[in-house]
């Protein structure tokens, strides 16, 4: 859900780009945002692809990413905005109660990470600080991640890393969504025997077989919805 924010005083936030999926989502979340004097929510997005787009024409200073978007998942928005606008605040607003996600938000370039079940209570406070440079963690999760990160730092462990690559990921997810290779060397401007490459690299990193159990996999890991 990308929405783009921007405070309504010069001195203070100001405006934010906010973008999900589910437009009676946005709608809620606009009305969330814009109820607060200090906030105002300058443009939306249906998908990440979108978001990228919008907060380049609207530079605004917060762009609100849901995960689980078309085209692009909030996490690949994230790290393209981080890299075209480095001076935009990322904030993610999602359903997934999940650390992975939380710490690939982070890698991502997030500097919030907010629950839609509670987003009532904690998201205007979590852009508010993110436009203050502080990171935001829905309150909930703070003591279970220090804990379970503290016990892999204990035990050697590392930070939780992606099976695949960041291109081997925008390849899953539009290989998921239905696209046929044409289509996918169309979109990410590569050639169809590059595209075949990628596909093939993923069927034997994630010991698959077929699309449709791609596709069973980039539902399970939230790169689409089912």
């Amino acid at each position: 859900m990308p929405y783009a924010v921007r405070p309504r005083r010069a001195e203070s936030l100001r405006p934010g780009h906010l973008a999900d999926d589910h437009a009676l989502v946005r709608r809620g979340v606009r009305l969330i945002l814009d109820s607060e004097p200090d906030l105002t929510v300058v443009a939306e997005a249906g998908d990440g692809a979108e978001a990228v787009e919008a907060a380049r024409i609207h530079q605004p200073d917060l762009a609100i990413l849901d995960i689980a978007m078309p085209c692009l998942t909030g996490l690949q928005a994230a790290r393209e905005l981080a890299r075209t606008q480095p001076g935009l605040r990322l904030l993610i607003l999602t359903m997934y109660d999940n650390e992975q996600y939380f710490f690939e938000a982070l890698a991502a370039g997030a500097s919030g990470y907010v629950l839609k079940s509670v987003a009532d209570r904690d998201l205007v406070e979590a852009c508010r600080a993110t436009m203050r440079g502080e990171p935001f963690l829905y309150p909930g999760a703070v003591n279970d991640l220090i804990r379970n990160y503290l016990d892999r730092a204990r035990e050697g462990g590392a930070i939780p890393t992606k099976a695949i690559t960041d291109r081997e990921e925008e390849i899953l997810k539009l290989v998921a969504e239905g696209h046929t290779s044409q289509e996918i060397a169309d979109i990410l401007v590569i050639s169809v025997k590059t595209v075949e490459r990628h596909r093939a690299n993923l069927l034997e990193k994630l010991g698959m077989k077929d699309r449709l159990e791609l596709t069973r996999y980039a539902i399970r890991v939230g790169l689409i919805e089912p």
